[in-house]
C-alpha cells in the first residue's frame, strides 16, 4: 500500500509541478544525457530538483535520486514519506557535527548501484542577487571517485519567480530546464581547475538578463 501510495504521490507532484510552470527541458544537441549521471544544477528554490526529476524521460527519471538534506525531509512524517518514499531521495546530514556518514561516500555509493544523482554544488540555495553561488568541494571529490560518470551541468530557469522568497502561493510562469553537454574529470586536473570548469559550463546555460526579463 505504501509503494501504492508513493506511486501516486510521485505522478501528482509531476503533473502539478508541470502544470504550474509549464516545464519545458532544452537538450544538448549531443542528445539526452547517458543513463547515469550526476546533473549539477543551480539552486534558488526548494522545488529545483522536483522540476528536473519532472522533465527527465521517464528511464532517466527511474533512477534518479536528488541529494538533500535530512534535516529538511525528516523533519515530519509527510516530508519523509516525500523524500524518501516518493523521491527516494538520498539524504545527507549537512551539519559536520552530526554526520555518521561522509557524504562523498553516501553519494558513492549510491553510484554504484546504478542510481543517478541530482545535486547542487552550492550546497545552499542562492538568495543573492548572484547568478552562482561558488561552488563547494563535493562534486569534485565525487568525480575523484567515480571519474566514469558522466556530468551533466543543468541550468533551471525562473523557479525562483514561481514561488518568491516569502510567499506562499505560487505565481504560474513558463520554467526551462537546459542540459548542457556532459563532462568528466581530466586527466591531472585540480580542484580549482575542474571547480572552475564545471562553473562555467554551468553559467554558459543561463539565458542572457535580456532572455530572462522577456
Amino acid at each position: 500500500m505504501r509503494d501504492l501510495m508513493a506511486k501516486l504521490a510521485s505522478v501528482a507532484i509531476m503533473m502539478f509541478a508541470r502544470a504550474l510552470t509549464a516545464a519545458r527541458a532544452i537538450w544538448h544537441e549531443t542528445g539526452l544525457p547517458p543513463r547515469q549521471s550526476i546533473y549539477f544544477a543551480n539552486h534558488s528554490s526548494h522545488g529545483d530538483f522536483v522540476l528536473i526529476w519532472a522533465v527527465l524521460p521517464p528511464w532517466l527519471r527511474e533512477r534518479a535520486r536528488p541529494v538533500a538534506g535530512a534535516e529538511y525531509w525528516l523533519k515530519s512524517k509527510l516530508t519523509t514519506f516525500i523524500g524518501r518514499d516518493v523521491f527516494d531521495a538520498l539524504l545527507i546530514e549537512r551539519d559536520p557535527a552530526a554526520r555518521t556518514q561522509d557524504p562523498v561516500d553516501q553519494m558513492a555509493t549510491a553510484l554504484g548501484d546504478g542510481s543517478s544523482l541530482i545535486l547542487f554544488p552550492e550546497g545552499t540555495r542562492n538568495q543573492t542577487e548572484a547568478r552562482l553561488l561558488p561552488f563547494k568541494s563535493g562534486l569534485y571529490h565525487l568525480a575523484c571517485r567515480r571519474p566514469d560518470v558522466a556530468l551533466v551541468p543543468v541550468w533551471i530557469n525562473n523557479l525562483n519567480r514561481v514561488m518568491p522568497k516569502g510567499e506562499f502561493v505560487p505565481i504560474p510562469l513558463v520554467c526551462t530546464v537546459t542540459f548542457g553537454e556532459p563532462m568528466h574529470l581530466r586527466a591531472q586536473e585540480t580542484k580549482d581547475e575542474f571547480i572552475a570548469r564545471t562553473e562555467a559550463a554551468l553559467l554558459g546555460l543561463a539565458p542572457s538578463s535580456t532572455d530572462n526579463d522577456a
